[in-house]
C-alpha cells in the first residue's frame, strides 16, 4: 500500500449536549486534523504519474474543510434554543451548525466523509482536541 499523510488545524468552541463533566460548559480548542490517503497501486499517467495524489491538491483540500470551520461555534443542531442562535448570529458570531454530537470522534468522521466526497482515497482521520488526546475514524476493509 501506498499512502499520504498530511495535517491541518483550526481554532472552534463546542460544548456536548447531555454530558456531565467540564465539556458540557463552552469551551475552545486548537482542533488538529491529520489525515491518510491510501492506494494499493500509484497513479500511471498524466501529471500525477507515480504519485498517490498530487499533495497540493490534498493538503489544499484539507485546509479548505479547517477553514470552514476555523474560529467558529460548532454547534449540534437542536441543542440551543432557536432565540439563542438568533441571538448570538445577530451579536456577529460565526456558527457552524451540525446534524450530531460535537465530539471529536464525530468530527472526524465528518473529515472523513468530507474528504471522500471530494474523490480522495481517504484512509482515516484524526482529530486531536488536545496535544494528548484524539479520536480517529477509519472505515473497516
Amino acid at each position: 500500500m501506498y499512502g499520504l499523510k498530511t495535517e491541518n488545524s483550526f481554532d472552534a468552541s463546542h460544548f456536548l449536549t447531555d454530558y456531565h463533566g467540564k465539556c458540557e460548559n463552552l469551551h475552545g480548542h486548537r482542533w488538529r486534523v491529520v489525515a491518510y490517503l491510501e492506494v494499493e497501486h500509484l497513479q500511471t499517467e498524466g501529471t500525477c504519474k507515480d504519485m498517490v495524489v498530487d499533495f497540493g491538491e490534498f493538503k489544499a483540500e484539507l485546509r479548505a474543510l479547517t477553514e470552514r470551520l476555523d474560529h467558529h461555534f460548532i454547534v449540534e443542531e437542536g441543542s440551543l434554543a432557536p432565540d439563542t442562535l438568533t441571538c448570538l448570529e445577530r451579536e456577529g458570531f460565526a456558527l457552524f451548525i451540525v446534524p450530531f454530537r460535537t465530539t471529536a470522534e464525530n468530527l472526524a468522521k465528518w473529515f472523513f466523509d468530507a474528504l471522500a466526497e471530494r474523490g480522495l482515497p481517504v484512509a482515516q482521520v484524526e482529530v486531536y482536541e488536545t496535544p494528548n488526546n484524539c479520536a480517529y475514524y477509519r472505515e473497516q476493509r
